[in-house]
């Protein structure tokens, strides 16, 4: 039980207007499917207007930053790839770190074997160095195979993020921990490191792209233990919004203690 939480739609100690840049999660917290939530589309405007950036921060490795260019330009807003940041880009980083010149095993979709590829990393289907796993929504049962045989091998084991399912208009479905299941039944091992919400390597990349102290970057999202986990645990300043997954009710049963909550971005734009 965590009874200190903030109250919702507060900020007495000015929180929101020390911050120069707001790292948003997207489905949930900008929008649900691809209907804006209320008010989000303003939050967008207002961030702008009064001097500050914004990204769309995703754990969603299923898609690349084009796809989310294209995707919001549908819903009305005109921005660049360099708005998106996802936990695909910035296992990428991790691998020019750690792995450089490695061949990699990808188990993913064509999206994000492009965006792999055009970064300049080597992708291998039979002697890889490194396996990597993903949310592959074209997994097959060959490549379950494949990649538990790698895995079991002992290779060097990344996985883009940890989450067990995804958000969907029609509800849930399998993300990349529920794979990450299926690969520790067969092989028994779980990935070595995980690079997205809310571990560090995802906010360590997003820093090196927004060029801001990490006390003046607000990580803004609708689920506790990947988005204000990860704004908490890695020196961001973190704001739940009660448009998505977690109910105030979460808020107050969980040891995860956002700085701010909000009922939705809408509400955060007179703090501005």
């Amino acid at each position: 039980m965590n009874p200190d939480i903030p109250n919702v739609n507060e900020d007495p100690e000015g929180i929101l207007s020390q911050v120069k840049c707001f790292a948003l999660d997207m489905d949930g917290t900008i929008y649900l499917g691809e209907r804006w939530i209320d008010g989000a589309k303003a939050f967008l405007e207002r961030i702008e207007a009064s001097g500050r950036n914004y990204v769309f921060l995703t754990n969603n490795s299923s898609k690349n930053a084009k796809v989310y260019v294209e995707k919001l330009a549908r819903m009305g807003l005109s921005v660049g790839e360099e708005k998106i940041v996802t936990s695909g880009q910035a296992t990428i980083y991790y691998l020019k770190q750690h792995f450089p010149g490695k061949k990699v095993f990808l188990l993913g979709n064509a999206l994000l074997r492009e965006e792999f590829l055009q970064a300049g990393v080597v992708l291998e289907e039979d002697v890889p160095d490194v396996v990597v796993t993903a949310f592959d929504t074209s997994l097959d049962y060959g490549k379950m195979c494949k990649v538990c045989d790698f895995v079991r091998a002992g290779l060097p084991y990344l996985a883009t993020h940890p989450d067990d399912n995804c958000p969907t208009e029609d509800g849930f479905i399998p993300d990349a921990g529920a794979i990450h299941a299926f690969i520790n039944a067969s092989a028994f091992r779980y990935p070595d490191r995980v690079i997205g919400k809310p571990n560090g390597d995802i906010i360590d990349y997003l820093t090196t792209r927004v060029n801001t102290e990490r006390d003046r970057i607000a990580m803004v999202g609708d689920r506790l233990y990947t988005d204000i986990a990860a704004g908490r645990n890695h020196g961001l300043k973190s704001v739940l919004v009660l448009s998505g997954e977690a109910s105030l009710e979460d808020a107050q049963n969980s040891e995860i203690r956002p700085h701010l909550i909000f009922s939705s971005v809408r509400e955060m734009i007179s703090f501005l």
